[in-house]
């Protein structure tokens, strides 16, 4: 499959890559990655990455504004998204073909060539891997952002997707020649308002039954903590040290829907994330509901997934 994909590169002068709405670190770093290692590659190439900024995201990449016209006969590649509704920028649909790469369960194999391993702990991986199986260059720029990926969607290595494979690649990337101190700092670095709410979660959040918690974050809360709701998910995460949980729950109220963010120490969540309309991975998914009449329904499902 990798040779596949990067045959098809080869014939194609134009490449635009794509990935998920919401964008978290691995969705900037195996975007971003990809797009540099194919412009080290090659230099012929008019290769793109797009999508909306995520603003607390911008020290990773900045993305290209192209026009409508760049699409005709371009290669799409999407990377870390793992259905077609989450996908950014509705014109990856207008390239002459898709690639999708991936490491979310593949319950939407969009595309005319698909790459999905759900034993990487990260589309980061994955990316690194491809270039390094099919001896590809990886200039510095592609290490500290595929690296950083990796790091952010394993937990800085805590998370159970996290495999020898992972570390082995890590070892590799960090001999590249970038700053891991100044990648960290950026990463975590948060500001006084949003440690106040972590602060406010922390002392807050709802204890439920069979080792379930949950957090709900109204727009209101939001506003007065002059939060948006991007920077309120990254929080999502300070819940796994609570002693004797084994799931959770946040609720972060939107403009027009009410974003649903599960964790798990160990019950299989994913399901329940599907159950609304959304997706993701064992241990870690999210969905979407419009009303706060359907929280109860979403903890109910929580806590009864833990009891068994």
């Amino acid at each position: 499959m990798k040779e596949k994909i990067l045959e098809t590169i080869r014939q194609y002068e134009t490449i635009i890559v794509h990935r998920h709405v919401r964008p978290d670190p691995d969705a900037y770093g195996s975007q971003g990655g990809l797009v540099e290692i194919l412009k080290a590659n090659f230099p012929e190439k008019k290769v793109y990455a797009v999508g909306k900024e995520e603003e607390t995201l911008n020290f990773m990449k900045r993305l290209d504004v192209i026009p409508d016209e760049t699409y005709q006969g371009a290669l799409v590649i999407v990377c870390d998204t793992a259905n077609v509704e989450r996908i950014d920028d509705s014109r990856f649909k207008t390239g002459d073909q898709i690639i999708k790469i991936d490491h979310h369960p593949n319950e939407d194999p969009y595309g005319d060539i698909v790459w999905v391993d759900t034993t990487s702990s990260s589309c980061s991986e994955l990316i690194y891997e491809f270039a390094k199986e099919l001896n590809l260059k990886v200039s510095d720029e592609a290490a500290r952002l595929l690296y950083g990926g990796i790091v952010g969607d394993t937990g800085r290595f805590l998370y159970p997707s996290t495999n020898d494979r992972t570390f082995i690649y890590a070892s590799e990337l960090i001999h590249y020649h970038f700053s891991r101190t100044e990648l960290y700092d950026k990463m975590y670095e948060q500001k006084a308002n949003i440690v106040k709410l972590n602060g406010y979660v922390l002392q807050n959040f709802e204890l439920r039954q069979n080792g379930v918690a949950s957090m709900i974050l109204s727009k209101e809360l939001l506003n007065k903590f002059d939060a948006r709701p991007s920077e309120a998910s990254q929080l999502v995460s300070v819940l796994g040290n609570v002693e004797g949980l084994l799931a959770w729950v946040f609720f972060i109220e939107e403009d027009d829907q009410i974003r649903v963010r599960l964790r798990s120490k160990g019950p299989v969540i994913n399901g329940i994330a599907k159950k609304y309309k959304g997706g993701g991975h064992p241990l870690a998914a999210g969905a979407s509901i419009y009303s706060w009449d359907e929280v109860d329904a979403v903890v109910k499902d929580l806590e009864e997934l833990c009891l068994q």
